[in-house]
């Protein structure tokens, strides 16, 4: 006598109970650990859709590299990442020369630079004027309207200031008035727009927006170049594990321009290489940054 299917499947449902049961009978409930997360910002030095845009293919090959989610935690100004770092808000950060001195001194002397690109070793800025400007030379500037990029901005205020000092120029008197734009796409707007007869930028962006088309940097043009100095780096918190600092210098290291699957990433970060650089390495800016009389 056969038994109905739905008497059996009942009977086989009862089994399946049994054994799950059994197989699971005594063995503890293991809780799923959170992927720990490496959160890293950057100075507001563009726009920031465009840091975003920059990080986001860097963010993805460092979770790679660390086996960590990768956060990218955006800052209001220069000063927040600072303190973000200082308070171990942030982990890691993309600083300018000037941002990593002031780090150092937030932190005492903690916060550690790992790596920066090549192209950081011999960094300038331009001062630029409207293209139909008649400033022919630096001196020109005297009692004109000038934009600064961010108070805290390496290329767009300190070594700018610094140079424009040796220049035999004092912004705080020789300029009629003086205006900080925040970034350096901004600072390049501001002299599009006449809202200023003259700024200076990092080379960097310049370029980028000149390659890019950009229509502000159309209606200007390059009035002088500064001489080289160090700049960006990326900093890590002090105590962050040694470890991990390790395994993203590492990563850093080991990226190649001429990868073809890393192009896009490194033409994101206009780095040809990333080379490793130590706390001396801005000495320099720290003599610049006290002789400007902007760190005490």
């Amino acid at each position: 006598m056969f038994t109905s299917s739905k008497v059996l499947n009942r009977y086989l449902s009862r089994c399946l109970f049994a054994m799950s049961a059994f197989l699971f009978a005594g063995v503890p409930v293991v809780a799923t650990q959170a992927q720990p997360v490496l959160r890293v910002s950057a100075i507001p030095d563009e726009s920031p859709t465009e840091l975003q845009r920059k990080f986001k293919p860097l963010g993805d090959y460092l979770a790679k590299e660390t086996g960590m989610r990768v956060q990218f935690i955006p800052v209001t100004d220069y000063a927040a990442v600072v303190e973000s770092l200082a308070t171990d808000k942030i982990d890691m950060a993309w600083l300018g020369g000037f941002t990593f001195v002031q780090a150092k001194i937030r932190t005492n002397g903690t916060a550690i630079p790992i790596v920066q690109r090549k192209e950081d070793e011999v960094f300038t800025s331009r001062f630029i004027v409207p293209i139909d400007s008649p400033i022919k030379t630096l001196a020109d500037l005297k009692g004109k309207n000038f934009v600064f990029g961010s108070p805290s901005s390496t290329s767009g205020h300190l070594m700018p200031r610094y140079f424009l000092i040796q220049a035999g120029i004092n912004p705080d008197k020789d300029f009629k008035n003086i205006a900080f734009s925040g970034a350096h796409d901004a600072t390049v707007a501001f002299v599009a727009g006449g809202k200023a007869q003259a700024g200076v930028l990092n080379a960097s962006v310049w370029d980028k927006l000149i390659e890019t088309g950009n229509e502000n940097a159309k209606k200007v043009r390059v009035l002088e170049t500064t001489p080289p100095y160090f700049d960006y780096n990326w900093t890590v918190r002090g105590n962050l594990d040694p470890e991990l600092i390790k395994k993203i210098a590492a990563a850093f290291l080991k990226l190649d321009a001429s990868d073809a699957g890393q192009k896009e990433l490194m033409d994101l970060q206009r780095a040809s290489k990333f080379i490793p650089t130590k706390a001396s390495n801005y000495d320099g800016i720290e003599q610049a940054a006290r002789s400007a009389g902007l760190i005490k």
